[in-house]
């Protein structure tokens, strides 16, 4: 049974017991049995292990995890520590430093953030090595709807960054009007820098201020 050891588990314990999430657990069975499957078993749950429901102030979503080895660890668009940072994180923090002022930090992960209230969800929470989406379709994406969903019921605001059009589809069923919703193009290079300029890390803090929330420390450490 995953164990989160917060208030993740009582809310999420009855979809490891459904049919989809059965099929899942049976396919990664075998694919971190024959294959390089990312991120190691034990940090499949990271996001959800670090930030806690009750803790949430922004959610990012991103789409799978890293598909090269050192990199993915649960956290959207986060690498362990001493890996390079890939080009999307890279424009992360650049848009960090042109909005907020923060510098650019010693390495790419992104613990920090997960800890003081960001879920930093990735659509897919597994990936072979080497091959983009190819856990895709296998069931993580009714797992992290459900995850979604129960943060829309939340009496207290939170903050939904989605950026690309993968994650708007994805974060489409956040109907609750106490939430705010930012979009903006994918930090990719491939998104032609459309995503510099959104100003998403002060925007969230403002109407976190608004709502008598306390606003999320971004720094990460300078370099």
């Amino acid at each position: 049974m995953v164990s989160f050891g917060n208030d993740w588990d009582a809310l999420l314990a009855d979809e490891f017991k459904k049919d989809y999430y059965l099929r899942l657990r049976e396919f990664l069975k075998t694919e971190y049995r024959d294959k390089i499957i990312y991120p190691l078993v034990n940090d499949i749950f990271n996001a959800l292990r670090y930030t806690p429901y009750g803790s949430v102030k922004a959610v990012i979503v991103g789409q799978d995890p890293y598909i090269k080895a050192g990199e993915a660890h649960g956290l959207a668009f986060s690498v362990l520590p001493n890996a390079a940072a890939p080009p999307s994180l890279c424009n992360i923090l650049k848009e960090l430093y042109d909005d907020v002022g923060i510098s650019e930090p010693e390495d790419g992960c992104l613990i920090n953030w997960a800890k003081r209230g960001v879920l930093l969800l990735n659509a897919v929470l597994t990936v072979e090595r080497g091959k983009s989406r190819s856990h895709a379709g296998k069931g993580w994406e009714t797992f992290t709807d459900r995850v979604l969903d129960l943060l829309n019921e939340r009496e207290t605001a939170v903050v939904f960054m989605l950026w690309g059009r993968d994650a708007q589809a994805k974060g489409a069923r956040i109907n609750n009007p106490r939430h705010l919703i930012l979009t903006a193009a994918h930090p990719s290079p491939l998104a032609g820098g459309r995503f510099g300029g959104c100003g998403h890390f002060s925007r969230a803090n403002h109407f976190l201020a608004l709502n008598g929330i306390s606003p999320i420390d971004w720094n990460l450490g300078a370099k």
